[in-house]
């Protein structure tokens, strides 16, 4: 039985765009392509595919990806590591979900004697399980620049990680006062930050304004780093979304 491109994409939550470009870069060619052009896929396709997906959530880049399948030789084998490494970002998301719920106590605690958000005690704490090499799952449908920020970050030393674990930290506590003094997203104070956040991605390469939106998009839509900011003050995931669009449309355009 074979599935066409359309189907694949709608079975594994994968873009058709996303499935040409593992066909372009041959990590996932499909079994044929039919007269009309289609791309179709048989069982091995949807399997080799799994275990692309598998290892990509495991935050494996799209290099890397190929030279593992590249070397297996038993498929049940190589399943067996994956559960393996699954098991181990199982632990990792529970640490991650202690992360925000320590966030949440010290934020309560904050509140409850009126302390600043500031006064949290170790800002890097909120991204405690939270990794850099994220990004790529938010940037599916782009996928070369989500390669280009995977080879970067892979490269990072641990005080490099967390030097920037603290300054978005830091950035997200500013975007949150902004916000709770009623600071429109659209402001020059707040497209400020934002330009700062530009700049530090920009310097892998150019963004497209889809691009950038595409970054802003996943504030809200990944789980993790809506966690994240929902943490520090409800409707800063929101916010930022907002307060990069606004970027994107004025200065990428």
């Amino acid at each position: 039985m074979a599935w066409s491109i359309a189907e694949v994409a709608r079975m594994s939550g994968v873009t058709a765009r996303t499935l040409r470009h593992y066909d372009e870069i041959e990590l996932l060619p499909p079994a044929w392509i039919g007269s009309n052009g289609h791309r179709y896929y048989e069982e091995r396709e949807l399997l080799r595919l799994q275990q692309v997906l598998v290892l990509r959530a495991l935050g494996v880049s799209l290099s890397e990806v190929g030279r593992i399948l590249a070397s297996q030789v038993d498929e049940l084998e190589a399943l067996r590591g994956h559960h393996r490494q699954l098991l181990a970002e199982r632990d990792r998301l529970t640490a991650l979900a202690a992360t925000v719920s320590r966030t949440i106590t010290e934020l309560e605690q904050s509140r409850k004697d009126g302390r600043p958000m500031t006064g949290i005690n170790r800002p890097e704490n909120l991204f405690e399980g939270i990794q850099p090499a994220q990004y790529e799952d938010s940037l599916r449908d782009y996928p070369e620049l989500a390669e280009e920020i995977g080879r970067a970050t892979a490269t990072m030393t641990e005080a490099e990680i967390e030097a920037g674990q603290r300054e978005r930290t830091a950035l997200m506590i500013r975007l949150a006062e902004l916000m709770a003094a009623g600071t429109p997203a659209d402001a020059d104070a707040v497209q400020a930050e934002v330009d700062g956040q530009y700049q530090a991605v920009a310097a892998l390469r150019p963004l497209s304004a889809e691009e950038y939106r595409a970054i802003g998009r996943s504030c809200v839509e990944n789980e993790q780093w809506r966690a994240a900011y929902e943490a520090i003050t409800p409707g800063l995931a929101a916010y930022q979304r907002d307060a990069i669009e606004a970027y994107a449309t004025t200065r990428l355009t």
